[in-house]
């Protein structure tokens, strides 16, 4: 027998949908927000949104809502993990226009790869790891997948390194903790100088090139290449 004027009481998310989709309401989009808060409030422990709560909520609940407007029921997947999708997409979208800081590479592979869980947590169980789940899977403490999210939030002199590091030590790979020490070490650079190593050293270029690139004799070049990798030494050996 088909119900009528279903009370939103005791329902998950996923009935709740159900129940607007046949029985559109303010009330029960009301109570999927509601029900939707809990998702709300683990993606922004999760991005580290500590500050501005209320401004990140929001952003939440644009997600949820725009969940609700494009979920299509015949693709299979249910709505909490569609829901997930949206609310943690208007997150890295409102990251990525305030975040005001730089970060090395090693920290947004970190990010990503903490994303990259989550999600392939969600289409394999439907809900959302906890930290302890990520962290497990990552081969990350606890703490440093809370530290890592972080970035982009704050600076990268400001998060606190000691926090982030890997459960063991896995062979032939550099433990994330020497590969944050050495960032922060290139991070003292001046731009000029992270420039020259960066043609150097990741794009393999000889000096001549990188002084045709920059605009810059080679001799400044192998002038700042030295100078960088004595500074370089002087920070990894404090």
């Amino acid at each position: 027998m088909e119900i009528k004027n279903p009370s939103s009481k005791n329902l998950d998310l996923d009935d709740l949908i159900a129940n607007y989709r046949k029985y559109p309401s303010s009330k029960l989009l009301t109570d999927i927000v509601e029900a939707g808060s809990g998702l709300i409030h683990y993606f922004i422990r999760l991005y580290g949104g500590h500050k501005n709560l209320f401004d990140w909520y929001q952003v939440g609940v644009e997600g949820l809502l725009k969940a609700v407007n494009r979920f299509d029921p015949d693709v299979g997947a249910k709505f909490s993990t569609y829901a997930s999708h949206c609310i943690m997409g208007e997150l890295r979208h409102y990251i990525r226009k305030e975040a005001s800081y730089y970060n090395p590479g090693c920290i947004k592979g970190l990010q990503y790869r903490v994303e990259q869980a989550v999600d392939n947590y969600l289409k394999k169980t439907g809900q959302v790891p906890s930290i302890s789940e990520i962290a497990e899977k990552l081969n990350l403490r606890e703490e440093s997948v809370v530290e890592v999210m972080k970035g982009g939030l704050i600076s990268f002199d400001e998060l606190d390194l000691s926090k982030i590091s890997n459960r063991e030590l896995e062979s032939f790979r550099l433990p994330i903790e020497d590969k944050l020490v050495l960032a922060q070490a290139i991070n003292k650079l001046n731009e000029l100088q992270k420039k020259v190593l960066y043609l150097l050293f990741f794009r393999d270029m000889t000096q001549e090139q990188a002084a045709a690139r920059l605009g810059i004799n080679q001799r400044k070049v192998s002038r700042i290449k030295a100078k960088s990798l004595k500074e370089m030494k002087k920070e990894l050996d404090q």
